[in-house]
């Protein structure tokens, strides 16, 4: 299986602007520029690779987790993930330094430490966990 997204790039540095595009369309045109990576952190006017990168972690953990918890015989009713991706200026320009997931899930009859042990395990399991284990990634769960 191969998913491809590609982006194009006119112009220099700080007054350069980008389009990503993306097979499935969801990505048509989507704007990005240095302004939408370091300004305009409300991505009203288009989004940069930090986002994401949260976007794909939020969703490849929640669907991670999801089949976790059914493979353990359990029905999730919601789960819910935010994606925080820490960009942040080092010696030598920027780096990501670390990935926070907060986790809201509502799954009928289970134990705290039953579900806590799968929440981890689907974090260290997940593909894009698994892709950006270079940071450090925190799991903030909230129970009940």
């Amino acid at each position: 299986m191969k998913r491809k997204a590609s982006a194009i790039w006119k112009g220099k540095g700080q007054d350069g602007k980008g389009q990503l595009h993306s097979t499935s369309g969801v990505l048509e045109e989507t704007p990005y520029s240095f302004q939408t990576r370091f300004k305009n952190e409300d991505g009203k006017k288009g989004t940069n690779p930090e986002e994401l990168i949260a976007a794909a972690h939020s969703g490849c953990y929640a669907m991670a987790l999801s089949f976790a918890l059914a493979e353990s015989g359990f029905e999730t009713k919601s789960v819910n993930v935010d994606a925080i991706v820490h960009l942040e200026s080092v010696d030598d320009g920027f780096a990501i330094t670390s990935i926070d997931l907060k986790l809201d899930a509502e799954v009928p009859e289970i134990e705290e430490k039953q579900f806590r042990e799968i929440a981890q395990a689907a974090k260290n399991n997940c593909p894009v966990s698994k892709a950006l284990k270079a940071v450090p990634i925190s799991l903030d769960i909230t129970f009940g």
